[in-house]
């Protein structure tokens, strides 16, 4: 099948996801075409990747950046913004078919939210955005007949497994886990463990917030939330399992009993191409998988009471309304304490959790109500540590 060349923006183009994204299309110039590259703070590679792939556009949203990419990018015939605010209006371009949404954290709810109302297909590397207001996104998708396409390994894998079935024949859905470089550890172990070790995945390279997520087992209760909303499952049949190969991504348990899953190499090249592409697939050069380089697959429950976090995540998606908003805001905050060494690994915990406790819930929240509550939570975040 001959595939269309497609428009493609990426949000958050100079982080892991965006420059992984970046090396897809330049090994794929016949069937991508960038259109729009958005850069929070890095500013110099913004402009190298902007001179190599020559967008239409670009955002800076460190507006103390603006001048100087302005300069070197307007001779060049490419319009330059600045601001969160030309997020949301660089994705109604024409031109683009696919918005990569991989900015951190909260900051994807609102971009996403302007792409999908432009009826843009949506390939999610934010899983933020549907852990915050899965509800309204799923709304809103099915109002405009937009598409959203995982770009998480874990979602991607579940997503290929079930090209072809009947939703209606799905049991349950298996979410595996690195386990992160601290699996096994104690609670008396995790008191000591500084932010160097934390950084240090054991088999994936990615942004330090989405390490240390997946270090404190966070990131997987974010993708369980993630996991509810996309494929409109209930979080009881959802079981998250640690596997520290790496190797298989995710699998769909089927109503006969039947297992079917996605297995590969760590990379996330190849969810990122196959949410670029789909519902092509297309050859390319990464390392293939090989039976024998992995004689030993190895699957352990998760420790709930050690890695409090899967646990406060499953609480407040049972909970729903505007509990996930807080559980992710105060995350972040978190996170970012830690990497500041201002609070312990296990701090992180408490601080999520005494957030969930203090702020005002609200049953059916709308988008203002998301974004209150987000920078409520931070506010008293930011208090507590």
């Amino acid at each position: 099948m001959c595939m269309k060349k497609k428009g493609i923006a990426i949000l958050g183009s100079t982080g892991s996801i965006g420059t992984q994204a970046l090396e897809v299309v330049l090994e794929h110039q016949n069937l991508f075409d960038v259109r729009v590259l958005t850069a929070n703070n890095n500013y110099l590679l913004l402009i190298e990747q902007s001179k190599r792939f020559q967008p239409n556009s670009v955002v800076i949203t460190n507006e103390k950046h603006y001048e100087t990419v302005n300069n070197t990018l307007s001779p060049l015939g490419i319009k330059v913004y600045a601001g969160n605010s030309s997020l949301c209006d660089v994705v109604l371009e024409e031109s683009i078919d696919v918005v990569l949404t991989a900015l951190v954290g909260f900051s994807g709810l609102q971009p996403t939210i302007s792409a999908i109302k432009a009826k843009k297909t949506i390939a999610l590397a934010n899983k933020e955005t549907l852990v915050v207001a899965g509800g309204l996104i799923s709304r809103l998708c099915a109002e405009n007949s937009v598409s959203i396409l995982p770009v998480d390994s874990e979602h991607s894998a579940i997503f290929q497994c079930l090209v072809g079935e009947s939703p209606g024949s799905v049991e349950k859905i298996y979410l595996t886990a690195s386990g992160g470089p601290f699996r096994g550890f104690s609670k008396s172990q995790l008191t000591t463990v500084s932010k160097k070790s934390a950084l240090k995945h054991p088999n994936w390279a990615m942004g330090a917030k989405i390490t240390i997520d997946s270090a404190s087992l966070m990131n997987k209760g974010l993708e369980l939330i993630e996991a509810k909303w996309l494929f409109n499952i209930e979080v009881d049949n959802i079981e998250v399992v640690v596997h520290p190969q790496s190797i298989i991504h995710s699998g769909v348990q089927f109503k006969d009993g039947s297992i079917i899953a996605q297995i590969g190499v760590p990379d996330m090249k190849l969810p990122i191409q196959y949410a670029l592409a789909y519902p092509s697939r297309i050859k390319n050069n990464f390392k293939r998988f090989s039976f024998f380089d992995y004689p030993n697959f190895s699957f352990e429950k998760p420790d709930e009471k050690v890695f409090r976090n899967l646990f406060l995540a499953k609480k407040a998606i049972y909970k729903g309304g505007n509990m996930p908003c807080v559980l992710n805001a105060a995350n972040e905050i978190a996170v970012d304490a830690f990497l500041k060494e201002k609070i312990g690994f296990l701090n992180m915990s408490d601080l999520i959790e005494n957030c969930m406790e203090k702020i005002t819930f609200v049953k059916n929240p709308t988008l203002e109500d998301y974004l209150h509550c987000d920078s409520e939570t931070r506010r008293l975040a930011k208090k507590l540590i």
